[in-house]
């Protein structure tokens, strides 16, 4: 295979991808137009996306296929709920609902988690690679539009205290994107499941954006 596997997956994607970053309802957010209380929505969403990411995660440690992926800096629920705790309050779990769109994601993680490994990397590189990347200019804008402390509670999630470097890490990850253990066949099937995990996504974006639409 000529093309790198973190090069196909990264361009079978793109076109979803774009569609995730360029949504109203995070356009919006990002733009400061939508109040504190859209952003803590989106984080509780996240919550449940990384609680079935993260609830697995020491059983696939072992995995020939997902395990090289399983980095404990890279883990985000406790960071999340530490967010969480700052945006709702201590008793945040009383409140804690998941939107449809959400219950179908993250039962679509749980899902490959369980049953099927390259899956599961399917959904932990486009979670944790677009956090290290993308998630940073959500975290700057937050900081400023809410005036959250810089890399304090509120934005925690967005914060990778043990990656010194998230540039040479993202270069690790890709290159074992492009040593992952699976034939040409399971590689399709990964790159189909990113795919998958976009529009899954974009979803929850969509059910955000209707939650929250801006006043005429």
């Amino acid at each position: 295979m000529n093309t790198a596997f973190s090069t196909l997956i990264r361009t079978a994607s793109h076109e979803q991808h774009m569609e995730a970053e360029t949504s109203t309802f995070m356009s919006d957010l990002l733009g400061g137009r939508l109040g504190v209380e859209a952003y803590a929505r989106y984080t509780e969403q996240l919550w449940f996306v990384y609680e079935a990411l993260e609830t697995d995660a020491g059983r696939l440690a072992s995995d020939p296929v997902a395990g090289p992926f399983i980095r404990p800096e890279l883990l985000r629920r406790g960071a999340l709920e530490r967010d969480l705790t700052h945006l709702r309050g201590a008793d945040w779990r009383a409140t804690l609902t998941a939107l449809p769109a959400t219950e179908a994601y993250a039962a679509r993680v749980a899902a490959c988690a369980r049953e099927w490994p390259g899956g599961y990397v399917a959904h932990h590189y486009t979670r944790y690679l677009g956090d290290l990347s993308g998630g940073q200019i959500i975290r700057g804008k937050a900081e400023q539009t809410w005036g959250f402390a810089r890399k304090g509670d509120g934005v925690r999630f967005y914060v990778f205290e043990d990656i010194g470097n998230p540039a040479a890490f993202k270069r690790g990850y890709r290159e074992l994107l492009d040593g992952v253990r699976a034939d040409e066949l399971e590689r399709q099937r990964i790159v189909t499941e990113c795919r998958r995990a976009f529009v899954l996504n974009t979803a929850v974006i969509q059910a955000l954006g209707e939650e929250f639409p801006l006043t005429a």
